[in-house]
């Protein structure tokens, strides 16, 4: 039983860290491409470390929202046990970046380079998010349908990894097709990405065992994503109001 663990959390572990290296180096590639500055640049390292420290406080704070009994049981005296929220990381990052940018008064979009990479990191995450089954907190709900997945209790359970890993292909494609078309508005695909994403989260966390329910049956993650999106919104709407398109419908 810990040899299971122990292999299920070494190959969660091998894919999540396997998908942010596969992340930076198309990252550095698409800064490379589009003939920006090396991210050792004294404006970008700023961005870099803002966005570095962002991700890092808001991964932890969003997972203690989500699992607030963890923090509780540490209270107590129990053993510190801290997870992963990409959601926290994404939202964190962000803010991270963008305060970063007003430090040191810069002005121009950088999220629109990060979409494909991050889409890429992602999706090998949740290969390792799917291999670790029951002993990763992203298993889904029991369900009747014919490709219920048993996750190593002999039930067969929604394969929420998968479920996410299909809809990122999906937004990742649609998003690449229409690249041309984003740029016209510096921002809009990155925008485009993170609301969408918070809007799965919203609505795919459904389909996962809820923890700690807060009010209205949802978790801390999807109240998070909730909130967000509400103060999102009049970002992505703006960046789409400047967007040719708009101007001409």
């Amino acid at each position: 039983m810990i040899t299971d663990i122990v292999v299920a959390h070494a190959t969660h572990a091998l894919f999540e860290y396997g998908g942010i290296a596969l992340g930076v180096a198309l990252y550095r590639r698409a800064r490379q491409r589009s003939g920006l500055s090396a991210l050792t640049a004294s404006g970008s390292f700023a961005l870099i470390t803002g966005l570095l420290l962002g991700a890092a406080i808001g991964n932890k704070g969003v997972f203690a929202v989500e699992r607030p009994d963890l923090i509780a049981a540490w209270w107590a005296g129990g053993p510190l046990v801290l997870g992963q929220s990409i959601v926290g990381g994404l939202l964190g990052g962000l803010l991270g970046i963008e305060a970063a940018k007003a430090l040191t008064g810069q002005r121009a979009s950088t999220g629109d380079l990060m979409v494909t990479p991050l889409i890429a990191g992602l999706v090998l995450g949740r290969v390792g998010c799917f291999l670790a089954g029951l002993h990763d907190d992203t298993y889904g709900l029991p369900t009747a349908l014919p490709w219920g997945v048993d996750q190593g209790d002999g039930v067969p359970r929604h394969p929420s990894a998968l479920y996410e890993i299909g809809f990122l292909v999906l937004l990742g494609t649609l998003l690449h097709r229409g690249q041309a078309r984003w740029a016209a508005v510096p921002g809009l695909c990155f925008k485009l990405f993170l609301s969408a994403y918070l809007l799965w989260r919203l609505i795919g966390d459904s389909l996962k065992p809820v923890r700690v329910e807060y009010a209205g049956g949802l978790s801390g993650i999807q109240w998070v994503c909730l909130v967000a999106l509400m103060a999102y919104a009049p970002l992505l709407a703006r960046a789409w109001r400047r967007h040719p398109s708009a101007l001409t419908a």
